[in-house]
């Protein structure tokens, strides 16, 4: 007998974005809290929106959609910030916010519902893993670890501007 045992069910949220939605663990989302309007950091690209305060902490601002290369969303008045924990060490504090266009719903994933696919592709440089199918739903899984690197890359040129 294995002691290496993986959860049958995990808890997951459905991230709303433009279109689309993400599938995050629950664990990875810290809070999601009302928009407000983030402070804007010059030399960063469209999708890094700026700065906002979560908790005392100056924490980044981020479009999903624009740093998947898409259109940032116009906002909406459902509009929400998805508090993400870091997966990784990049950022300091490894705390960041998603912009998300409603409220998140939480879901039970497991195999039996869940599958890849393989319909689409994403290059390297989006912060994508796949797409999967899901019940109704064809969400992307995001690399947070991607979008980590990629949130730190933005704030460092603009460091150095």
């Amino acid at each position: 007998m294995s002691t290496d045992t993986q959860p049958e069910e995990l808890y997951s949220l459905l991230v709303p974005l433009n279109g689309q939605r993400l599938l995050v663990p629950r664990t990875c989302v810290a809070e999601v809290m009302g928009y407000n309007a983030p402070i804007q950091v010059e030399g960063t690209p469209d999708w890094f929106l700026g700065r906002v305060n979560w908790s005392g902490r100056s924490i980044p601002l981020v479009s999903f959609e624009g740093a998947m290369g898409e259109d940032v969303p116009d906002l909406l008045g459902r509009a929400r910030i998805a508090i993400i924990h870091g997966v990784t060490e990049r950022l300091k504090p490894a705390i960041y916010g998603i912009l998300t266009l409603g409220f998140p719903q939480l879901m039970k994933v497991n195999g039996k519902v869940l599958s890849t696919d393989e319909s689409m592709v994403f290059g390297s440089d989006k912060p994508v893993i796949c797409r999967v199918n899901m019940l109704n739903e064809r969400p992307l899984i995001p690399d947070l670890a991607r979008l980590e690197e990629m949130i730190a890359q933005a704030q460092e040129e603009a460091d150095y501007l």
